[in-house]
């Protein structure tokens, strides 16, 4: 089944004019303009910026090619080294970038045209719904989750459709239920299937067999993947064999990464959508996409320039930040295991920076925060706010520095152990 774009897309053929500058650009010819507004290619341009506007709707390519070396290299360090869940190999698994620093070139794999240059996946998540959904289409989107995507997706219009993740000492997507999503009346409505690689909060990765599952079924209803992987190079306690999504050809993907995670910086705002599957679809949704991203413009340049420097700096600080993580949840296991009344536990997180505790689903996690406010000046965000489908969660990030994450996870066993008494 072919995959469905919204009509909100104007893709009407070209006027004359513009299609007689087409011909001329795609003949190497260069025209001038009478009309040329942009102040830049007139010496105008101010010397804080002084750059030439190129107003490339994907990005400046020399971003999109500098990106493009960065993930092909990973990808090709990746596919030389062996598969292990050991936190040694965990963290050697973010070394994989460093071989980015001798390349200058981008070798065969992502293409710099398959790439878009956007503020952040919060925004290629607008440009998508846009893409692919009409008012009142739907998206499949997973919980335990970040309510993210459903505020987006109502913004544009859309409904989100839930599917679940359930948990059985592990997480793992329920296949049965997103088969009876598609097929049950309303189906008909889902546009795009979101999965996040690794999933926030319960820090899940997506299998190989429900990947290969996953894609047979989008296949079959004619919906595109959206692949959030924005955590995936923190692993935690993984499981054999997990990969990205971003390259997937079996379907039409749109995978999402960005600074905001791999340099542990939110307000380093780069993020990226890495187009693939089938040639037909991919050229046709970049026809389309085309238009939306020339709607709001290009990436600055600004900020452009500076990626091949903050590419540079990816290992290291994704080797640092991937560290802190790992030696806060040995800690958190260790508290754990060492607390005598035994009341609380944490859910296996095989990735991410944040885990999920378990406490007594006696108490009201709401009454469990605001004890917390009130007796250790300390708050947090209860499972509720994911939709967790029962009482009893709490979500933890694993960034803090050691002394301030101890203090947070003693406070949680104090508070829990004085709710019961």
């Amino acid at each position: 089944m072919s995959v469905h774009f919204s009509s909100r897309v104007d893709i009407s053929a070209p006027n004359p004019i513009a299609a007689a500058e087409a011909a001329a650009k795609a003949n190497g010819i260069a025209l001038s303009k009478l009309n040329d507004s942009n102040p830049t290619r007139h010496g105008l341009a101010p010397e804080l910026v002084p750059s030439v506007y190129t107003a490339d709707p994907r990005g400046p390519r020399a971003a999109r090619e500098a990106l493009a070396a960065f993930l092909n290299t990973a990808k090709a360090v990746d596919a030389s080294s062996p598969q292990s869940t050991s936190p040694a190999a965990s963290e050697g698994g973010n070394e994989r970038h460093a071989a980015f620093n001798n390349a200058n070139t981008a070798i065969e794999g992502v293409d710099p045209d398959a790439l878009y240059l956007l503020s952040s996946t919060s925004e290629a998540y607008s440009w998508l719904i846009k893409l692919l959904c009409d008012a009142g289409d739907a998206v499949l989107a997973p919980k335990p989750g970040y309510p993210l995507i459903e505020s987006i997706a109502r913004l544009e219009c859309v409904d989100t459709v839930e599917y679940q993740l359930q948990f059985d000492g592990s997480w793992f997507i329920d296949i049965a239920e997103l088969e009876r999503l598609l097929s049950e009346p309303g189906g008909e409505r889902v546009r795009a299937l979101v999965l996040i690689n690794p999933n926030n909060p319960t820090g899940s990765y997506v299998k190989p067999t429900e990947r290969a599952r996953i894609v047979t079924l989008c296949r079959e209803h004619g919906i595109a993947l959206i692949a959030d992987e924005v955590f995936f190079d923190y692993s935690l306690e993984p499981f054999p064999d997990n990969a990205r999504l971003a390259g997937e050809r079996g379907v039409l993907t749109f995978a999402l990464d960005g600074f905001s995670k791999m340099l542990a910086a939110p307000h380093a705002k780069v993020g990226w959508i890495q187009v693939s599957g089938p040639a037909e679809d991919v050229a046709e949704a970049q026809r389309r996409l085309d238009v939306i991203a020339d709607d709001y413009l290009p990436m600055s340049d600004i900020i452009a320039e500076r990626i091949p420097a903050l590419l540079n700096a990816a290992p290291a600080q994704t080797r640092r930040v991937g560290e802190r993580v790992r030696n806060n949840l040995a800690k958190l296991h260790e508290l754990l295991d060492a607390d005598p009344n035994g009341l609380v536990s944490v859910l296996r997180a095989e990735g991410g920076w944040n885990v999920l505790l378990r406490v007594p689903s006696v108490i009201d996690e709401n009454e469990l925060v605001l004890r917390l406010i009130d007796e250790h000046k300390l708050t947090g965000q209860p499972g509720y706010f994911f939709d967790m489908t029962s009482n009893g969660y709490l979500a933890v990030s694993l960034l803090p520095e050691p002394d301030e994450f101890e203090r947070g996870i003693r406070a949680v066993l104090n508070t829990v152990a004085a709710l019961l008494r």
